[in-house]
């Protein structure tokens, strides 16, 4: 991870970059304002005007970090008057970003997302990934054991569970619960009600940082050309075969989508499906065939986690709606646009 004296240079150096007209430039590190001590003060003169820029710089631009920031810039804004908040940090997701925008906030990360509203000179920058992904310090709260207990509390937001409940549901150890546990509890995701239950107290924070680190390419697909047209009907016959074979599956993507809200048509399928999918592919009459040109991919997963809490719809099985959602985002095919559609009109976080 950057250390902090990095991660102010190159703000400074971003904010240079976002105003080009700017003037003048004169920069502060550790600042003293009536008191409190500023990460990084930035002034320049824009189009005729004197302007100050007060910059908290988080190493984690996480939802817990940001909501910290906005209370530190409050103050400052408080004590400053005219000078214009920034909150920064290595990468600042859609979450983070709400809140600091809530609040008339703006923000800058290293991975090209930015908010700068200052009078009538506005910019903004949005749906850029996290460049340093593999640098966090969260990946190992989204591994793929771990993800199978993220995954049992998204399925159930609402519901306190004992920590043994939850290794059972998630089928991991009780050690290995307790430290994802913990984990959450230190990001104040999870919080304990007066009888030492665990509940769920972030689940859209944690929804949209594991949909940070992940993407459904993290499982192997094997794609295929159909020998009919991909419909309902020849979606049955995937369930069948793979029931008849006793093997799990559960279809995700836009077949999953479909299958949620029916008016949608299936332009391809993405089946999860455990264990080799070659004998299913030959008792389908299945071709193998690149990507590109395939109707059918077959997901192998990343873990068996995927099947938790797969639902039922017309016969069959779709994952949860925490890992459709998941898998949606970074889909090509309007993936994010029906990601927000299901998460708004039915997963109610």
């Amino acid at each position: 991870m950057l250390k902090s004296a990095e991660i102010r240079r190159q703000v400074a150096q971003r904010l240079r970059e976002l105003l080009p007209k700017a003037k003048a430039w004169e920069e502060s590190a550790d600042a003293k304002i009536a008191g409190q001590s500023a990460d990084l003060v930035m002034k320049f003169r824009l189009a005729g005007q004197e302007h100050t820029m007060v910059v908290e710089i988080s190493s984690l631009g996480q939802p817990r970090q940001i909501r910290a920031a906005v209370t530190r810039l409050a103050e400052i804004r408080r004590d400053l008057a005219g000078a214009y908040p920034v909150a920064a940090a290595v990468y600042i997701g859609p979450q983070s970003a709400r809140i600091l925008k809530g609040h008339n906030l703006g923000y800058v990360d290293l991975s090209g997302n930015c908010y700068l509203a200052l009078e009538n000179v506005l910019v903004e920058k949005e749906g850029k990934r996290n460049l340093r992904a593999s640098t966090r310090p969260l990946r190992s709260l989204f591994a793929p054991r771990a993800t199978r207990v993220v995954r049992v509390l998204l399925v159930e937001p609402a519901r306190a569970w004992r920590l043994e409940e939850l290794a059972r549901a998630a089928e991991v150890s009780l050690g290995h619960a307790h430290n994802v546990v913990k984990r959450l509890e230190e990001l104040a995701w999870v919080e304990r009600d007066a009888d030492a239950k665990i509940r769920l107290g972030k689940p859209a924070d944690l929804l949209e940082s594991w949909c940070e680190s992940y993407t459904y390419r993290t499982n192997e697909i094997s794609s295929y050309v159909a020998p009919e047209r991909v419909t309902r009907a020849f979606m049955s016959e995937i369930a069948r075969v793979a029931t008849a074979e006793g093997r799990r599956y559960a279809f995700t993507l836009n077949a999953g989508v479909s299958l949620v809200a029916p008016s949608l048509r299936v332009p391809v399928v993405h089946c999860y499906l455990e264990g080799d999918p070659t004998p299913i592919a030959a008792a389908l009459g299945l071709r193998a065939t690149a990507e590109a040109d395939g109707a059918v991919h077959v997901l192998a997963p990343y873990d068996p986690g995927v099947f938790y809490g797969a639902l039922e719809k017309g016969g069959l099985k779709v994952v949860c709606l925490p890992q459709l959602y998941a898998d949606l985002l970074h889909h090509e095919r309007r993936g994010r646009e029906q990601a927000e559609h299901l998460r708004r009109e039915a997963m109610g976080y």
